[in-house]
């Protein structure tokens, strides 16, 4: 239990505000940060199916969260389970390059599918 003393009743209200706002849950938004289009499957005995794409808009970070698309319809969302350049693993890929794409815990990927990359971000409540 917590007992607090106040002079001014202003700041008992703003209190009350504040815990109130901190049991509230935060809105969730996707933030958009790219589309790439996979141009060629490979099946590899190692790693799995790898998606070879061409980044169309924006850039893919290996962090981010996935969708992938098919005929205009969600097929699947999850995370990436790795992004390369060439042999390299890196970072993100910018707008007009190519890599490779693995999806975690999905190996069902078809030419001219496409991936979009977001991030969710957190946005507090008020009252």
């Amino acid at each position: 239990m917590d007992v607090r003393k106040y002079n001014i009743i202003y700041e008992l209200g703003n209190d009350i505000k504040a815990a109130l706002e901190g049991m509230l849950e935060p809105k969730l938004k996707k933030v958009f940060l790219g589309r790439a289009e996979v141009r060629k499957v490979f099946k590899l005995t190692r790693a799995g199916t790898v998606a070879g794409c061409f980044v169309s808009k924006g850039k893919i970070n290996r962090n981010s969260a996935v969708t992938l698309l098919r005929n205009g319809e969600v097929v699947f969302e999850g995370k990436l389970a790795s992004l390369k350049r060439f042999k390299d693993d890196v970072r993100d890929v910018a707008e007009g390059f190519e890599c490779g794409m693995s999806l975690s815990g999905y190996d069902d990927l078809h030419e001219q599918d496409i991936i979009e990359a977001f991030e969710i971000e957190k946005i507090l409540r008020k009252l």
